[in-house]
């Protein structure tokens, strides 16, 4: 709070009553003042005192800190040659890889953008975001090679194991190639600024089509210094089992550049396997796991066949992001794993991950919350419809404002405008509040998607896609609650006149065409859809009359 040496802020809240802005009670991060530095060239300057980046869980193939960056500085010299220059768009369709964070780190350090995509995306959403951002080349496996087959794009396989089915695809090298070419120093760089893009991850809009969040290098770098404040290397090297994916902000945030800086170990799993996460945590006595909280819920649930067949032992912290956890869900795991503390943490792929957090178990202690805010982060709690700044435990929507903040969503002004003010302030879509300690409450979401296993599915893209249906009159999609998976979709259908169009039919007919979290698990008829007079379509209403048989 130094910065703010002459306004009266609330020590307790951090609340100042002059401007109506909560401050962060956390240290202030230190951000370099060397404009010209990029977040590559930043996270490897930094001392690593750990042996191993990374490990992969299934084939046990480590890379050193050494190899790693030699690796990154190779496969950049490459991309170079190639003609990558600043401001070119690289795609990286990927499942979770110990290659995954060497592609990113090289395209960001010649000043090129990384744009990522879910590697469960169906080809016509891949080609939706390939329209929107047009990467010059694209890095993939061969096994998802098919959801390129539309595209031009030139394409370097993460493996050697090229089979015939390449069909048209052009594929010019192999990553493996590109790491075992000899550095150069000589090769093009263009002066990279901090303020310069330097990834393009995919939001789900509210209105269903798919932003491009454009972050720049000193959003990473302060996400980078936000990561290094919560897990300092004090209490000795750090092993983390990479479970989320790192396509997402989460998994991008923690596994393929803020925690590299700490000089951490991440064991990679290529897919979240219940059994694979727990034997690989006993077998490289990992000693964080970061998670969302289904899998948390679901470790809960299990505890006792978990407890007798592996060996926690090693693991001190489990870290949750995505929701609060529930005092049920904190209680029953502390109760079933003592020696483990909870970690929760709050931000959003337009905030770079950061917003808030739990930093110790007496913070998670506080049932319910999403933490408190990340280290120079401010707030606002605005009334959505006066737009008047609130107080201390007055319910609004959260405003955040700080280093991690985007620069805008990609060639969308429109879309920039109604989310980030003048000011800088992101509208997060959440409605919050911050009580009498600075702790903020997430109370409801103002934005409409659906968070089905920490993945964001917006109900406007699923209820075009039925409205395409002939048999489907009008429809509306709602956030269904379940304790597996936090909440999946529902359909409420009206069918037209003389169709018998069953509930399995609409499933299947939304299951061929989308990635397989964003399916359609429920399915109610009804006469009409209940709508405001502008023809919004009124979803609490439906979400009451679905919850009130539970």
């Amino acid at each position: 709070m130094a910065q703010n040496i002459n306004l009266t802020i609330d020590p307790r809240s951090g609340f100042c009553r002059s401007n109506s802005t909560f401050y962060s009670k956390r240290n202030p991060i230190p951000l370099p003042r060397n404009d010209s530095l990029d977040v590559t060239t930043f996270i490897s300057a930094r001392a690593h005192h750990g042996k191993f980046a990374f490990i992969d869980a299934g084939t046990g193939r480590r890379l050193t800190f050494s190899e790693l960056w030699r690796a990154v500085d190779s496969v950049a010299t490459c991309l170079s040659d190639m003609g990558i220059r600043k401001g070119h768009v690289v795609l990286l369709l990927s499942p979770n890889s110990i290659f995954f964070p060497i592609v990113c780190l090289s395209v960001m350090s010649l000043g090129a953008i990384i744009t990522t995509t879910n590697p469960l995306n169906m080809a016509a959403e891949i080609g939706k975001q390939i329209a929107d951002s047009k990467p010059v080349l694209a890095f993939t496996i061969p096994q998802l090679l098919p959801k390129l087959a539309g595209s031009t794009i030139p394409i370097v396989l993460l493996d050697d194991s090229v089979n015939n089915n390449v069909g048209e695809a052009k594929i010019v090298t192999t990553l493996n190639q590109m790491m075992k070419t000899e550095p150069s120093g000589s090769r093009v760089r263009d002066r990279v600024n901090q303020d310069d893009t330097a990834t393009l991850l995919y939001s789900s809009g509210t209105t269903g089509a798919s932003k491009g969040v454009v972050s720049s290098h000193r959003n990473l770098i302060a996400m980078v210094q936000t990561v290094l404040g919560r897990f300092s290397l004090e209490e000795g090297e750090q092993r983390f089992i990479c479970t989320v994916p790192m396509f997402h902000i989460y998994g991008l945030v923690a596994f393929a550049t803020g925690l590299l800086a700490s000089g951490s170990t991440v064991i990679v799993l290529s897919k979240f396997e219940m059994h694979d996460m727990l034997s690989t945590i006993e077998k490289y006595r990992a000693t964080y796991l970061p998670l969302v909280p289904p899998i948390l819920v679901a470790m809960v649930n299990a505890a006792d066949q978990i407890r007798k067949k592996y060996d926690l032992s090693s693991l001190h912290s489990a870290l949750s992001g995505g929701a609060p956890l529930s005092k049920e869900v904190i209680e029953g795991f502390l109760e079933k794993y003592p020696n483990v503390k909870i970690l929760q943490g709050y931000g959003l792929t337009e905030s770079t991950g950061i917003g808030a957090s739990t930093d110790s178990l007496e913070e998670s202690r506080r049932y319910g919350t999403a933490g408190m805010l990340s280290p120079s982060m401010e707030a606002k709690i605005v009334d959505p419809d006066s737009g008047k700044a609130l107080m201390v435990n007055q319910t609004g929507e959260l405003w955040l404002r700080g280093p991690s903040i985007m620069k805008g969503y990609f060639s969308n002004p429109e879309a920039t405008i109604s989310t980030l003010d003048s000011e800088g302030w992101l509208k997060t879509g959440d409605l919050c509040y911050i009580d009498d300690d600075g702790f903020i409450f997430v109370v409801d979401r103002l934005k409409e998607l659906i968070k089905y296993k920490g993945y964001q599915v917006p109900p406007a893209e699923l209820e075009a896609l039925l409205l395409s249906h002939p048999e489907i009159l009008d429809a509306a999609v709602i956030p269904f609650p379940d304790k597996e998976v936090g909440q999946f979709p529902m359909a409420y259908v009206v069918r037209k006149p003389g169709s018998n169009l069953s509930e399995t039919a609409v499933m299947d007919f939304v299951a061929r065409q989308v990635a397989p979290y964003k399916r359609i698990r429920k399915v109610a008829f009804v006469a009409s859809i209940p709508k405001n007079p502008s023809g919004k379509i009124l979803r609490k209403d439906l979400i009451k009359l679905a919850t009130s048989k539970l």
